[in-house]
């Protein structure tokens, strides 16, 4: 069986340059199995007992399938193609016994693939690494920003999992300097009643939100409130590491938005109709002229190395699923969009041409499809 991973391309700086330009994908090509082939025997997820980490429960509201497919999952993926291949790390604490495993989010159990080979933490460490084919077979070469960007969101679902069980507050890996695992989420396991290791408020995602977390299908339109757009640019540019973040919005006064330094309000970027240009960007999705507003993070300059691109992409990838989230619970229709062509958006505004280029978005709408074909 395969148990090898995708490490990459030879030059990651090469790839991006060529998926950031015109140039269209060749044909298709096999996708492949749509879940790695883990060595080792099928082990069922079982319960948790009192004090333990729910692995069962932490998979399915951040990684497990929803259907036979394998399409529908909570953490959303370029074209449905779901290239990201978890393994975990499990220490005590944990409802599944110490020992490696690799993850089947179709099957919904894990194989077992060895015990440690060092002293592992409390809880459980999930790898995430990529089987770039997946996504090659749609993409081509225009693959590999995708790639990482998925990730990104599947460190993101498990991040949201763990806090709405109750674990510990998990300790996020995305800075870019490894080829393979792309990110590491740890989750300690919950601490015990009244030992503050859990995370009260607000703010902390129900079960119900994660599994009803979906891209909404386009169009979607409607310019959100001002007071909703800054909550999602504020979650965005919370999350979103070094990268800059606007939103294009449409009439009565269209132009691109930002924070204030504050984060207190919006300010205006730029004034004019941007999303037209943004939907001949985004691979010429016509649909996105129409969006409501058009949340993009921006950076990422041309030559920067790779682990620069690897280090923006997954965090946008990561602040975006947040953002999402954020969206949703403001009753706002939302789809990430993730593959960008010539789009420089610095220069755009008059800036040095190569120094901030859109590296993922997310088109929202107070109104989306199903509505649209009910009025």
């Amino acid at each position: 069986m395969d148990h090898s991973r995708d490490d990459g391309p030879a030059d990651l700086v090469t790839a991006l340059a060529r998926a950031r330009s015109p140039e269209p994908p060749g044909p298709g090509t096999p996708a492949g199995s749509a879940v790695r082939a883990w060595p080792g025997p099928p082990v069922p997820l079982p319960p948790a007992g009192p004090g333990e980490l729910d692995v069962r429960a932490l998979l399915r509201l951040s990684l497990a399938a929803s259907d036979t497919a394998g399409r529908l999952r909570p953490a959303p993926s370029a074209g449905a193609l779901h290239p990201v291949d978890t393994e975990l790390a499990v220490g005590a604490g944990c409802s599944l016994p110490p020992g490696r495993y690799g993850y089947d989010p179709l099957r919904r159990h894990v194989h077992h693939l060895g015990r440690h080979t060092g002293g592992m933490p409390p809880g459980v460490t999930a790898e995430l690494s990529v089987t770039a084919r997946r996504t090659a077979s749609h993409y081509g070469h225009r693959a590999w920003p995708l790639l990482l960007l998925d990730a990104g969101h599947s460190a993101a679902a498990l991040v949201l999992a763990a806090r709405a069980l109750g674990a510990g507050e998990p300790v996020v890996r995305l800075d870019g300097l490894a080829g393979q695992p792309l990110a590491v989420v740890r989750v300690p396991p919950p601490g015990p009643p009244g030992g503050g290791h859990r995370r009260p408020g607000p703010g902390v995602p129900s079960p119900a939100e994660l599994l009803a977390r979906r891209s909404a299908p386009p169009p979607l339109r409607g310019v959100p409130p001002e007071d909703t757009l800054r909550a999602v640019l504020a979650t965005a540019a919370r999350e979103g590491g070094d990268l800059r973040w606007c939103a294009a919005v449409g009439t009565p006064r269209p132009g691109l938005l930002e924070l204030t330094a504050d984060g207190t309000a919006l300010r205006r970027l730029a004034t004019g109709e941007a999303r037209p240009a943004l939907a001949a960007w985004a691979a010429g999705q016509a649909w996105i002229a129409e969006a409501g507003a058009v949340l993009l993070a921006y950076g990422c300059p041309t030559g920067a190395g790779a682990p620069h691109i690897r280090r923006t992409h997954l965090r946008a990838g990561f602040a975006v699923h947040q953002a999402h989230l954020t969206a949703q619970r403001h009753h706002l229709a939302a789809r990430p969009v993730g593959s960008w062509q010539q789009a420089d958006l610095g220069a755009a505004l008059g800036g040095a041409p190569g120094r901030d280029w859109i590296v993922h978005g997310l088109a929202l709408g107070t109104r989306h499809a199903d509505e649209e074909n009910t009025t």
